[in-house]
C-alpha cells in the first residue's frame, strides 16, 4: 500500500440548486417548473391525463360477502392421520372431532368427504356432504356415512286471490 495508491475518499458531495456553475444549479436536475419538481409530490398511476391504466383493464373476479364455510377432506388424509394416530377411524367420525384434534380448523361449519385415496378401515363418518366416489369407497370398505339434512329456508306463504285457501311455497 502506497499514498499513490489509495482510493481517494474526499470527493465533493454534489449540492443541487446552488448555481449555474456547479453543475446542477437552476432546476437542480429536476427539469423545468411545475408539480414534479417540487420535493414530496408522487402522483401514482397518472399518466398525464390519459385514462390510467388500472381503469382501461376490465374488472375481474368476484369475492363473496358470504362465503360458504364448508371444509373439505379427502379419504387419504382420513387414512393418512389414522395411520399416524392423531384421530381414530373405530369411532365415529364428524367435523366437531376433526376440529377437536386440530385436523381441520375451527372457522369451518359443514363437513365435505371427498374420494380421493383409498380408505382400509370399516369407519362411520356425519358430514353435510359427500361425493359419489367417496360414498362407494366408505361402502366398499364396510363404512357408513350419515348425511346431515341441508338447511330449509323457510317457506312462503301466499294467499290466494279468493283469501279462502292457503298455498305454502318450498324454495
Amino acid at each position: 500500500m502506497k499514498l499513490n495508491n489509495l482510493v481517494k475518499t474526499n470527493k465533493k458531495k454534489i449540492r443541487p440548486g446552488r448555481g449555474i456553475g456547479s453543475g446542477k444549479g437552476k432546476t437542480g436536475g429536476r427539469g423545468i417548473k411545475g408539480q414534479k419538481s417540487r420535493s414530496g409530490v408522487a402522483i401514482k398511476a397518472f399518466e398525464g391525463g390519459q385514462t390510467p391504466l388500472y381503469r382501461r383493464l376490465p374488472k375481474r373476479g368476484f369475492k363473496s360477502l358470504a362465503p360458504d364455510n364448508i371444509a373439505i377432506i379427502n379419504l387419504s388424509y382420513l387414512q393418512k392421520f389414522h395411520d399416524n394416530k392423531r384421530i381414530d377411524l373405530n369411532a365415529p367420525v364428524d367435523l366437531k372431532l376433526l376440529q377437536e384434534k386440530k385436523v381441520i380448523n375451527k372457522k369451518y361449519i359443514k363437513l365435505k368427504i371427498l374420494g380421493d385415496g383409498e380408505l382400509k378401515n370399516k369407519t362411520n363418518i356425519t358430514a353435510n356432504f359427500v361425493s359419489k366416489q367417496a360414498l362407494t369407497k366408505i361402502e366398499k370398505a364396510g363404512g357408513t356415512i350419515n348425511i346431515l339434512e341441508k338447511f330449509i329456508k323457510k317457506a312462503k306463504i301466499k294467499i290466494k286471490k279468493d283469501g279462502a285457501s292457503l298455498e305454502v311455497l318450498k324454495k
